[in-house]
């Protein structure tokens, strides 16, 4: 457990050395443009640091030095217990790190210190520990073919994988992706947001650091143009996205247009939160509620903006959970007893403050609602809970911040056709003390993980697949499942007489 103090983590992020270049072949590089971006932190709005804004010729050097790796073999054609050994130290110093990452990331995304050095950071170097670990445990096939025949079927690395991820969870999310293509022997091209680019460019110096050779890890921060250049290159042989529904589209057209690369893609959610009458303890599942939607500020994929409750103990219920919400009273980030920071900018804090102006009019106002904090220049929401119909439109489109849309319902059905009534299609949870009922209800629910009785339960473990169904995306992240994206199956058949 992190014993530091407010104070100690202040005097820290005082003497913290932040670089803003890329990292291309091995180095760090200013972009070609010489073009930099600002980075401010949603703490308080002072500037961290200016970042490299790459453009085609940074993404084409990128590319270049990826394709170069792959094709001299430097770390795919590594023995698989070598390239186990360089993850394995790579993991090692991350957790070396972890202070600093996790300082890192709670200066350029609010994200709670709490949660960076206890969640985020120590998940993302158990994601490439357990990659790590399998890769010398997956095998191929040998097919029962005719017996003059011998036939194998095997795995191999797809080439050159472009990652693109969000600013929610920076380096978690960024590592579902880097940590399987690379376990699988690809090159890596990683292309954070713009709005949180810093532990991508710190990781990459560590992976070096570990023994990844030159051009095989590169990371090409800058705005939407380097992930749209990534999308259209004819370099790259495999894109992976994590964000929303209308750049997953961009992704998938400039894939079409270009060499027809695979795209897997991670996109939005709107999950329902499904409360039955007959759960016995509605005291945990009301803390359960909150936080399903206020944990990281709302900023989370799977939230479970939708809380669906029966009539019969909705008041009730509501009551409980805005108690519950209260307690995630925002904060300065660095206090490690601080459990909700501010969103990741203004571009965000303005469009959860219009939803909440949506929901004033199309609901009844529970609790929140307000900006806090205003006069330390972050950009700092209440928790906020609103009564709302099924058709309001805070409750059908994807928030992405502290807003909670309880929904009233009157039977199992109608929770399920509330439930199952969107776009999206990536987490659900159903609450009752019927063991049947709920998993009768959880095979009907829509979505690529359904908890009965908890939420996020298992969010860090590794074993379980992540993604969604509809428009919530294709393709998983996580367990071995996520190997099968970054490899393509060879068929190989001997004669022999």
């Amino acid at each position: 457990m992190n014993k530091k103090t407010f104070s100690d983590w202040q005097d820290k992020a005082a003497g913290i050395e932040i670089e803003g270049r890329a990292f291309i072949d091995g180095t760090l590089r200013h972009a070609h443009s010489e073009r930099t971006f600002t980075c401010a932190s949603p703490i308080d709005g002072r500037v961290l640091t200016r970042v490299a804004d790459c453009g085609e010729a940074d993404v084409d050097a990128a590319v270049t030095a990826a394709r170069r790796a792959f094709d001299t073999q430097v770390w795919a054609g590594m023995n698989p217990r070598d390239r186990k050994a360089v993850l394995l130290r790579w993991a090692a110093l991350m957790r070396e790190h972890l202070d600093e990452l996790a300082l890192l990331e709670t200066l350029d995304a609010g994200k709670p210190i709490g949660d960076t050095t206890a969640i985020d950071i120590p998940a993302a170097a158990h994601c490439v520990e357990w990659y790590a670990e399998a890769i010398d445990k997956m095998g191929g096939e040998v097919v029962p073919a005719d017996h003059h025949l011998v036939g194998l079927v095997t795995r191999e690395p797809v080439g050159v994988v472009a990652a693109v991820v969000p600013w929610n969870f920076p380096l978690l999310m960024a590592a579902w992706k880097f940590a399987p293509a690379l376990a699988t022997g690809n090159s890596v091209v990683l292309k954070p947001s713009e709005k949180s680019p810093l532990t991508a460019i710190r990781v990459a110096r560590l992976a070096h650091e570990a023994g990844l050779p030159p051009g095989v890890f590169n990371v090409v921060p800058g705005g939407a143009e380097p992930g749209r250049l990534l999308a259209l290159h004819h370099g790259v042989d495999c894109i992976a996205f994590t964000g929303s529904t209308r750049t997953g589209r961009q992704i998938m057209e400039c894939a079409a247009q270009s060499n027809l690369k695979r795209v897997w893609l991670e996109l939005g959610g709107k999950s329902a939160n499904i409360v039955l009458p007959d759960y016995p303890d509605l005291d945990r599942a009301a803390k359960a509620a909150a936080d399903a939607i206020f944990f990281n500020m709302g900023q989370v994929c799977t939230a479970g903006s939708r809380l669906l409750v029966h009539r019969d103990i909705k008041d009730a219920f509501v009551a409980k959970v805005a108690a519950a919400a209260r307690a995630y009273e925002p904060g300065h980030p660095l206090d490690p007893s601080v459990t909700m920071g501010p969103v990741v900018d203004r571009i965000q804090f303005e469009r959860v403050a219009a939803y909440i102006d949506a929901g004033r009019r199309e609901g009844r106002l529970v609790t929140g609602g307000a900006r806090v904090r205003e006069e330390t220049g972050g950009f700092y929401v209440e928790p906020t809970v609103f009564e709302v119909k099924p058709d309001a439109k805070i409750a059908r489109e994807e928030i992405f911040g502290p807003v909670l849309s309880v929904i009233e319902f009157d039977h199992v059905d109608e929770a399920v056709h509330i439930a199952n009534d969107t776009e999206y299609g990536l987490a659900a949870a159903v609450w009752s003390g019927d063991l049947a009922t709920a998993h009768e209800v959880a095979r009907r629910l829509r979505a690529g993980t359904v908890w009965i009785n908890g939420y996020n339960e298992g969010a860090d473990d590794m074993n379980f697949p992540f993604g969604g169904y509809k428009q919530s995306g294709n393709g998983r992240d996580k367990s071995l499942h996520a190997l099968e994206k970054y490899t393509e199956l060879k068929s190989t058949i001997v004669r022999l007489r």
